[in-house]
Parts: structure tokens; sequence; C-alpha cells
């Protein structure tokens, strides 16, 4: 990592440095990451070995009997996308009954959108795997940057993320897609976990991905990376030279998802293991409430026709937002 990537990238979030002369765990080349929570030190050759056992398990877990037939990834051009993109064509390469489609969303972010489907446009030259572009502009007739400066007391990710999670939905199932791939890694489970377990919020995280059926109007998501912490998902993208862009959106410090960022940060230093244990909490919370037969169906949006969990989805419910005239205060 050059003094340019350091000052961009905290070192806690991707990589934490080994001191000089440690040998890895398993034989005696030099160590490249330690791995607090396995309690050791892996050199370049076990710990790309070890990510790619990793991540062929998770699939092997999320796609029991997966038979064929069109699996579609969301690629954002970004380091855990990339990466997933690359693990699902390594997985799927000898199978000539499946697909491989990647899905670039678009949502119009000045400065920043543009580097990653540059390098979104790289790798899937590079893999030979099919690429679609969709732009909320054109789908939605709204951008993210539009609409944070008509919404300048609404924190952006709010609305970006489920216009994103829509788009992908739809294009996914426009190509018939069996699955959609997501890029989560480890940490970004771990704090969707948390942040729902804090709000109180059990639904959510039912519905997070990765799913384990298929529900109504929706694609199911699997994620891969689950098993992956984000700064090892970094590392073995750069020791491996997938093509991705490392700049950060110009929305995201003010997403609240950055407070849980920290806090698991802390959980993770004083308690190695803590990510894993949050994951394990969700699979036994979903296990007790597949057993009461409390998990429902999600309805469908009365305007968009997508799934739901109320009358109105939060893609729309945005949009409308948006989309409606200021009305005037009455003169007094």
């Amino acid at each position: 990592m050059d003094a340019q990537e350091r000052a961009r990238f905290p070192r806690a979030k991707y990589q934490r440095e080994v001191p000089a002369l440690v040998n890895c765990s398993t034989c005696d080349e030099p160590a490249v990451v330690d791995q607090p929570y396995r309690g050791q030190h892996v050199c370049r050759s076990h710990f790309l070995s070890s990510v790619d056992d990793r991540i062929r398990s998770e699939f092997h877990r999320q796609l029991p009997r997966f038979s064929g037939g069109t699996v579609a990834v969301a690629l954002s051009g970004g380091k855990d996308s990339a990466v997933a993109l690359a693990a699902a064509h390594r997985y799927f390469a000898r199978r000539s009954t499946v697909r491989l489609v990647a899905v670039t969303v678009d949502e119009g972010i000045d400065g920043y959108r543009s580097g990653t489907l540059e390098a979104a446009e790289r790798l899937t030259a590079r893999l030979g795997v099919e690429h679609r572009v969709v732009r909320a502009e054109s789908e939605l007739g709204m951008t993210t940057d539009r609409a944070a400066a008509e919404l300048p007391d609404t924190v952006p990710c709010s609305f970006c993320g489920v216009w994103r999670r829509r788009l992908l939905n739809r294009a996914a199932r426009d190509m018939e897609a069996e699955v959609l791939v997501l890029g989560f890694n480890l940490d970004d489970l771990a704090q969707t976990v948390l942040m729902n377990l804090v709000r109180g919020d059990l639904d959510r995280i039912g519905r997070m991905a990765p799913h384990r059926t298929r529900q109504p109007g929706l694609v199911p998501r699997i994620a891969p990376l689950a098993q992956i912490p984000e700064r090892e998902v970094f590392l073995y993208a750069r020791l491996t030279g997938l093509p991705f862009d490392h700049g950060e959106c110009p929305h995201a410090g003010r997403a609240a998802r950055n407070v849980f960022r920290d806090v698991l940060w802390q959980l993770e230093e004083a308690l190695p293991g803590s990510r894993q244990a949050l994951l394990r909490t969700r699979e036994e919370l979903l296990e007790r409430v597949a057993s009461t037969g409390r998990a429902g169906a999600p309805r469908s949006c009365r305007e968009c026709g997508e799934a739901s969990s109320g009358e109105l989805c939060r893609s729309c419910t945005y949009l409308e937002r948006v989309r409606l005239p200021m009305i005037p205060t009455a003169a007094p």
C-alpha cells in the first residue's frame, strides 16, 4: 500500500500491520496479514487459498443443489463487488448451464460513479462477463445528487440504498436470474445485524441477505464474502490484481452506518470474533422465527408493484417526497 492509499484508507479498516520477521503460522514464509479471530498469521499463499476456500464454502452453503440458470452479480466497481464477481466467475466457470451477468447501478453521483464504472468495465472485459448498466436517471427519473439537494435534511444513503436495491432486483428479475450475488463482506453483514438489533428491528434482520428462500417479487440474494473481513477483501483484491476503484462516495460521511462501523471495530479489537458471533446470532434468530411460523411473505407496493413490508415501499416513499411540490405556507 503506497503513501497515498494509506492516507485515504484507515489502517484498521483494511490491513493490520504485521511486524517484520513474523512467519506464517502454517509454513516458514513471511506473513502478509494476521487474523486475531483465528489466532494466526498467514503468508500470501495460505491467505489466498484461505479466502478462496471460505468463499467456495459459502457458495455451497447458500446455493444448495443449484442446477443452473442466470446468475446476476451486483458490480459497483469497488473492491468487494470485484472480488465477488471474480469468485462467481471462477466458481461457475465449468458449468455450461450457468450464464453470468454483472449489473452496475449508476445512481447519478458526480465525481464518484464514473471512476467505479470504469473499473467495472475493465474487470468485466478481463473476465469476459456480460455487463449491464442500469441508470437511476432513466429508470426512476431521479438521481441521488438531485434528491440530496431537494432533501437536505435526509441522509442520502437512506434513499440511495433503497433505490439501488430496487433497480438491482428489477434488473435481475427482468433477466430471469435465479439468484443475485452481492459483495457484502463480514463487516458489512455484522454491522447490519448490530444496527437492527440496536433498533429492535428483527424483521429487517430476517430480510437481509443471504436469503434462505425465494420470496414473491424478490430475486434471492446471496453473499459469498460473508466470512471474509473487509480488510482481507481489500488485501485479496490487491494481491490478485483485480481492477477496482477505491474512491469514497461524497455522501458517505453522513451515513448512520459509520457509527456502527466504529463500534464494531472497537468490539473486534477487544474481542476478536465479534463479527462472526453477530452473524451466528442472526442465524439463531432466523431459526427461532421459522419455528414459530411467523415469517410472512412481503406485500406488493401499490405504486411500483415491488416487494414491500407495507402498502407503499420505501423506494416510492422517497420518490414521492422529492417529486411532490412544496406547499406554500398561507399568509397570516
